[in-house]
């Protein structure tokens, strides 16, 4: 499914994937299997589930809207429109388009010369749930809503549609004829979900679509409630396809950091949980302290010690002699052993973004040098390996690990390399030991909190347990034993990071008392200067829960960034805010954010990475390049993608523009996000699901 603005605005995504029938399609010059940990499902026959029962997923908000296409849509909505509406083309394991028979019998591109058609013969047995064949009326008015020329729909993206010249019938029955403009080479990605003409055909209904519910669809399931903390999904009776394996499906909505209570409580069936939650599962494994049995993942958590299936609450509670605490945390480990743990690679990958527009890295000498200061194998290290997950760095902007074309251009930037970077910062006018004339007046000198007046203020204010990233009855057992335990990241499950002392405060942060002769911090003759002027980046970072992992990577990028004399300025920020008002305003120097991953690079990545352009008020038009860094060539080569119908020929001219994008070094791609799944024994054909869409109606019970 096409990325829409809505889904990049929250800066997360959860892939869904399921066994995948077996389908023709759009065919790759890559068809080998598909890399480690892509997926980890349950697989299982339909026939050897039970054919009924409830299945309860957590979402992390009941949707505001079921229109996928509205600026208000998230995960939620997404999941809700792939089981009850039409998708012409769904995924596989390496995010390739795969025509879905259940509505297509086939689609082809008829003619490029002097025009793009293409013609989709439509599945017959197709219907509405309100028993209206799908035809060309449905496709004729999602045109029309989503391709731009009418302000009344505000749609989030219209990337495709606006390429589009008419919709008409075929000249065959059950065939849709649409011709396009100018050649597109991103066509399958359109009219999935596709919507009834009932709520495309008005601009009122769609604004308004689905936020109660959805009256018709075209899918396994309907939509049965909508109330304030559920959707309620039933088997649709007008199905034509492999009938439902489960009765009902609830979409519950449930916050990531309540997800492990609920999990105990009996409350859900799966559910995407954080790497605290997902040790205390892997823990209740038989045979296997720290491991799931059925991954066959290591039985360690961090340095080879296993990890209490608790977080630590149970060896508190024993230390204090609390029998009630020890017997309610072996109650909740009992509750844990009735899931399993799937983990794969996240469709989605977490960067550190440098600001471009103003300040030292408007200058992209300096950014370079800071790309090239990352140890960026460290940090996926850090954040894969105690999930058992490959912990390679991501080397692409555009492509996941596994995806065809998928080609490692971080050579374009270099890698790590201490003495390049302090020479690109020289050729840039920093460097280290030298002083103004400013400086030297300043020298010896305190302002009025004893600080010197070279020693940049951090804005970070809870320093006493800035090494820790767990929850705050799980923090007094890391500082004792010196680890960090991740949770609930912005990036919803991002791995552990270990070795992080609880006092540990941010680079650029004053000393507290007693903290002057602590080691590691930079001295002030290592910060590099310019004028007289040490440089000083503002690094901004959630600071809610959510974020907690992100301030563990953050922090680490400080430290390597003390190394080439750059300080960091940590400044905490709501989580409710960091993107509104920070990320998309500009307010930050560096940052780290998540990008959900697309199987249609050439549409859905050309507005991360377009060159700003001024508008007519003086502003910076940015689109969705929240780093403002881009160039003409790198427009171009999307441009030139967009509208090349040989796939292999586009695929090359994506990695072309890939390679621009890190040589411009405004996003530094560091890993793709673990995916981990808590999911009840019995729950077949679900689990990790990757990159990959799900067939909702094989899900079920085992019989």
């Amino acid at each position: 499914m096409p990325i829409t603005k809505g889904r990049r605005a929250m800066l997360l995504a959860a892939g869904v994937m399921l066994p995948l029938p077996v389908l023709t399609g759009c065919s790759s010059d890559d068809d080998g299997p598909p890399p480690p940990a892509a997926w980890d499902i349950a697989a299982a026959p339909r026939a050897g589930t039970t054919g009924t029962g409830t299945l309860r997923w957590a979402v992390d908000a009941t949707p505001t809207t079921l229109n996928a296409f509205s600026k208000t849509a998230d995960t939620g909505t997404e999941r809700i429109a792939g089981a009850v509406l039409p998708s012409l083309y769904t995924l596989d394991a390496r995010g390739r388009p795969q025509r879905n028979g259940d509505y297509l019998a086939s689609a082809d591109v008829t003619s490029s010369d002097p025009k793009q058609i293409v013609v989709y013969k439509l599945n017959p047995k197709a219907v509405w749930s309100d028993g209206r064949p799908l035809g060309v009326e449905d496709f004729q008015a999602q045109w029309r809503a989503l391709r731009g020329t009418d302000d009344k729909y505000g749609t989030a993206r219209n990337a495709g549609y606006d390429r589009i010249a008419k919709v008409e019938p075929g000249d065959k029955a059950h065939e849709v004829k649409v011709t396009f403009t100018k050649p597109y080479t991103d066509w399958r990605s359109l009219f999935t979900p596709l919507y009834p003409k009932s709520v495309m055909g008005n601009p009122a209904v769609f604004s308004a679509a689905a936020s109660k519910g959805l009256a018709v669809g075209a899918g396994p399931f309907m939509v049965r409630q909508v109330s304030d903390n559920s959707v309620t999904l039933v088997r649709n009776p007008r199905w034509w396809g492999d009938r439902a394996r489960l009765s009902r499906m609830v979409f519950q909505a449930v916050p990531a950091e309540k997800r492990a209570q609920a999990l105990i409580a009996g409350q859900l069936d799966l559910a995407e949980v954080d790497p605290a939650t997902a040790r205390r599962i892997r823990a209740t494994a038989p045979g296997k302290q720290a491991a799931g049995a059925d991954q066959g993942s290591s039985a360690t958590g961090k340095a080879g010690a296993p990890e209490p299936s608790t977080g630590g609450r149970q060896t508190a509670g024993a230390q204090g002699g609390a029998t009630g605490d020890t017997d309610k945390n072996r109650s909740r480990t009992r509750a844990l052993s009735g899931f399993t743990l799937r983990k794969a690679l996240d469709p989605a990958y977490t960067q550190l973004a440098l600001n471009g527009t103003k300040g030292p890295l408007a200058d992209e000498r300096v950014r370079r040098a800071v790309a090239r200061a990352i140890d960026r194998k460290a940090l996926a290290k850090a954040v894969l390996k105690p999930m058992g997950l490959p912990s390679e760095p991501l080397g692409n902007h555009l492509l996941m690990a596994g995806q065809p074309g998928y080609k490692d251009h971080s050579g374009a930037l270099g890698d790590p390399d201490k003495n390049a970077a302090q020479s690109l910062l020289a050729d840039a006018g920093w460097r280290a030991g030298g002083t103004g004339s400013r400086q030297k007046a300043l020298d010896g000198k305190t302002d009025d909190r004893g600080r010197p007046h070279s020693a940049p203020t951090a804005t970070e204010t809870d320093t006493a347990t800035e090494g820790t990233s767990g929850t705050p009855s799980e923090t007094a057992s890391q500082s004792a034993s010196g680890t960090a335990s991740g949770t609930a990241s912005s990036e919803r499950s991002a791995g552990t990071e270990s070795g992080t002392a609880s006092s540990e405060r941010s680079a650029g942060a004053a000393p507290a008392a007693g903290d002057a002769g602590r080691s590691g911090r930079l001295g002030e003759a290592a910060v590099v200067r310019k004028k007289g002027r040490p440089l000083v980046l503002r690094f901004v970072l959630p600071d809610d829960q959510a974020g907690a992992q992100l301030s563990t990577v953050g922090r680490r990028i400080a430290r390597m960034l003390e190394k080439i004399g750059v300080r960091t300025e940590i400044t905490k920020v709501s989580g409710e805010s960091y993107f509104r008002d920070h990320i998309a305003t500009g307010d930050y120097d560096l940052a780290l954010y998540s990008w959900p991953a697309s199987a249609y690079p050439a549409t859905d990545a050309r507005p991360i990475y377009a060159k700003p352009q001024p508008a007519a008020d003086g502003s910076l038009v940015v689109e969705q390049n929240y780093t403002r860094v881009g160039t003409d060539q790198i427009d171009q080569l999307f441009d030139q993608a967009l509208s090349e119908l040989d796939g292999g020929a586009s695929r090359s001219l994506v990695s072309r523009a890939d390679a621009r994008i890190w040589a411009a070094a405004g996003s530094i791609p560091l890993y793709q996000r673990p995916q981990l799944i808590a999911m009840r024994k019995g729950l077949v054909n679900a689990g990790a699901f990757g990159f990959a869409t799900p067939r909702y109606q094989d899900i079920g019970f085992r019989r």
